[in-house]
């Protein structure tokens, strides 16, 4: 299975780089946030999870501790090789169809803003054909001003710098963002496509593929339920 690379997506520095510019040893390096403490707060016990752009498992792997079953999806093989004691499937997120439901889908990583709408409403179609009726898609969004607060940099306590450079406009409310992650022993930069979304718009993209907001599971909005109907 050969996945293209994905046109205005790059990434430098050592090791794998995946279709869409994500470098892998960099995503292996990356710690846990809070992200599995809110989706455990949000979700039923035990609930079966299908985790769209799994990554290296950095989700995945706390998600199993707490007692998740977990279906976990990404493009890149080099990526599910990290990945320990889930289902894995190798699968561009919006050419999924598993033929099965989950308790639970998860989008994050800001995968709704994808900057090609069709890919945007098919990653959405992908999440709504794959959830139960009575289950949940969570998703996770850009924060406030995400693409207006450039230059912007974060030392974070595991010993690196993160650094968004740039946001810049490339026609059709599309922006071309790039960050830098800096280790003491190596640099990783991405290039990637980003659509910034009102909470309008993105209510507005999820109404296009069945799906409603249930509730914010953030106060700053970055992370929603979203529900059939």
């Amino acid at each position: 299975m050969r996945i293209e690379k994905r046109q205005g997506y790059e990434g430098t520095g050592p090791g794998a780089i995946t279709p869409d510019g994500c470098a892998v040893e960099l995503y292996a390096r990356l710690p846990v946030g809070s992200e599995p403490d809110i989706i455990t707060a949000a979700v039923p016990p035990a609930a079966h999870i299908l985790e769209l752009g799994c990554g290296v498992g950095r989700m995945t792997h706390p998600l199993l501790d707490r007692g998740f079953a977990v279906t976990a999806v990404d493009e890149s093989a080099e990526m599910l090789e990290h990945v320990r004691g889930a289902r894995t499937v190798r699968s561009a997120i919006e050419d999924l169809d598993l033929g099965e439901t989950f308790d639970v889908v998860t989008l994050a990583s800001f995968l709704v803003h994808a900057g090609d709408i069709r890919v945007r409403r098919a990653l959405l179609d992908t999440c709504a054909r794959h959830v139960t009726a009575e289950g949940c898609v969570l998703i996770q969004r850009e924060g406030l001003e995400w693409h207006s607060d450039v230059p912007r940099e974060r030392t974070d306590p595991a010993g690196f710098v993160a650094r968004i450079l740039s946001a810049d406009p490339v026609g059709d409310g599309v922006n071309s963002v790039r960050a830098e992650y800096t280790f003491p022993d190596a640099t990783w930069t991405q290039t990637f496509l980003s659509r910034p979304l009102t909470p309008a718009a993105f209510e507005e993209a999820l109404g296009e593929s069945g799906l409603r907001v249930d509730r914010y599971l953030t106060d700053d909005g970055m992370w929603v339920r979203a529900v059939k109907g």
